[in-house]
């Protein structure tokens, strides 16, 4: 089974709805080598607002003035994360600025703020006009407005301007809304609604938000339907799993954030029909609510009642970096499987080292792992700057075929976009918490003896290609295969990576 072809995207799902699909298996649909996304120059007059976000970026980054030594980890931050792929966090690293007295500011006077010695933005936005031509609707200039102004609010926040930046924030808020036309706008809404928390916690102390688990549990179902990148999780990993499990007879998944289980039936469905057999599954499932846990649990023992699989399932309340290797009860002779897949819907504070610890205890033989391709880590600028670039791809892929005031656009940017903004900027990091953030968790499991990283095969390229051709071509999902790892982008950017990890010293 493992080495065959394996059909896990059409499952007995009941209580999720997957978009209608052609999908009758790898045979019938056969899987050619992913073309590399084509190269584009820089065009503002497409209004794209990932493009602007770039493109302004890079400029400031190019009239920074020269570092006196050069930053190694910086510049592999700018290389190419793939041939055919930037990386989604844009030189984070060589965005140092320097601290400058607070000064009030005139009624009339042009709002600048000090970035090193040289940088200068002005809200006026004339430089970054005559860089994009002169065909620019009003709607685009008022879309670079609202970007350079969150720029300048941003500045002000990472130099501990507090004032200045309550002041923009209030003009911003004036300025964009989350229902507005553009992308633009709806992303510098949620932006600075979130650095408007950040600036109130730095005031009041760090606070943690109240979280209807349930309505964010719904934005991420949602966000299932309209976009590949949670099925892309689901079925990479999943097939990752499967040729992990083959030939054993007594298999256990601990699923680091469970939510409402979307993952797995596709799963039990191939385990229940495999031609070894089905094995004794046992899941343990990591989750913040209980009430959502135990509807998880019994929702997914009852789909495998129905299949004939014999089924276990373990509930832990916790967050992820509180679980502990006691908590996780793997018996003798079990194949275990850890599952992770990384977003920013919680409070991100906390370090990542226990997380670490527990894996490496654990010693699963499969380690399936797919994160965001963007640091959560560094100071409060680092995070602003990467996660824009980030979130206004995530807004534009969106756009290209949802309109403006459709709902379940609204509910994905409201309910999850605009609670992993919050998260990022307001509440979570080391700049907060004091504590360690990885960069990139493929880059520290890869650094260490304990694990060795087990390259996605052919099958999960396969699963991830047909996925992809549920949406059609003009939408701009790409796929990238390369180092071990598969990637999902929107055009020239990559914003999930699928990588799969094994413990040198698993005994089962």
């Amino acid at each position: 089974m493992a080495h065959g072809t394996v059909n896990i995207i059409q499952s007995h799902e009941s209580w999720i709805n997957y978009p209608n699909s052609n999908v009758t298996g790898f045979e019938n649909n056969p899987i050619s080598n992913p073309k590399p996304v084509e190269n584009r120059f820089i065009n503002l007059e497409r209004s794209e607002l990932s493009q602007w976000v770039e493109h302004i970026t890079k400029q400031l980054i190019d009239d920074l003035p020269e570092p006196a030594t050069t930053n190694t980890a910086s510049a592999d931050m700018l290389q190419t994360s793939e041939d055919y792929f930037v990386p989604s966090s844009l030189s984070a690293d060589l965005i140092s600025p320097t601290k400058v007295p607070r000064r009030s500011y005139g009624e009339h006077e042009h709002h600048e703020l000090q970035w090193g010695n040289e940088l200068q933005l002005h809200a006026d936005n004339n430089d970054v006009r005559a860089r994009g031509g002169n065909n620019m609707s009003k709607l685009d200039e008022h879309g670079l407005t609202l970007i350079t102004l969150l720029f300048e609010c941003a500045v002000a926040i990472s130099v501990d301007n507090l004032p200045e930046a309550h002041r923009m924030l209030l003009e911003l808020t004036h300025m964009a809304s989350p229902y507005g036309p553009s992308c633009a706008e709806r992303v510098v809404a949620y932006f600075s609604k979130a650095m408007a928390s950040r600036v109130v916690n730095s005031w009041l102390g760090n606070c943690s938000p109240l979280v209807n688990y349930k309505s964010v549990h719904s934005a991420f179902q949602v966000f299932n339907t309209i976009s590949p990148f949670v099925k892309f999780a689901h079925f990479t990993s999943n097939q990752a799993i499967l040729e992990a499990f083959h030939h054993r007879d007594r298999v256990h998944i601990l699923d680091l954030d469970i939510m409402q289980g979307l993952q797995w039936p596709a799963l039990f469905h191939i385990l229940a029909t495999r031609m070894e057999g089905p094995p004794h599954l046992r899941m343990t499932g990591v989750g913040t609510s209980s009430e959502i846990l135990l509807e998880t649990g019994k929702q997914l023992s009852n789909f495998a009642k129905r299949l004939g699989l014999s089924f276990e399932f373990f509930p832990i309340v916790r967050t992820v970096g509180e679980v502990d290797a006691s908590m996780v009860q793997v018996e003798r002779g079990e194949t275990l499987a850890v599952h992770w897949l990384q977003h920013s819907l919680y409070d991100a504070t906390g370090s990542d080292w226990k997380t670490l610890r527990l894996i490496e205890e654990l010693a699963p033989r499969i380690v399936t792992l797919v994160e965001q391709d963007m640091s959560h880590s560094g100071s409060f600028l680092d995070r602003f700057v990467g996660s824009l670039h980030y979130y206004s791809t995530m807004f534009d892929s969106l756009e290209s075929y949802l309109p403006s005031d459709n709902p379940s656009r609204h509910k994905v940017e409201h309910g999850m976009f605009y609670r992993e903004i919050n998260n990022i900027l307001a509440i979570g990091g080391p700049a907060r918490s004091g504590e360690d953030k990885f960069r990139q968790w493929r880059s520290e499991l890869g650094a260490r003896s304990e694990f060795m990283q087990v390259e996605m095969s052919g099958n999960s390229m396969a699963q991830a290609q047909l996925i992809l051709n549920m949406f059609p071509p003009t939408h701009g999902y790409s796929l990238v295969q390369g180092d071990g790892t598969i990637r999902l982008g929107w055009k020239d950017t990559s914003l999930y990576v699928a990588s799969a990890w094994t413990c040198s010293h698993a005994s089962r």
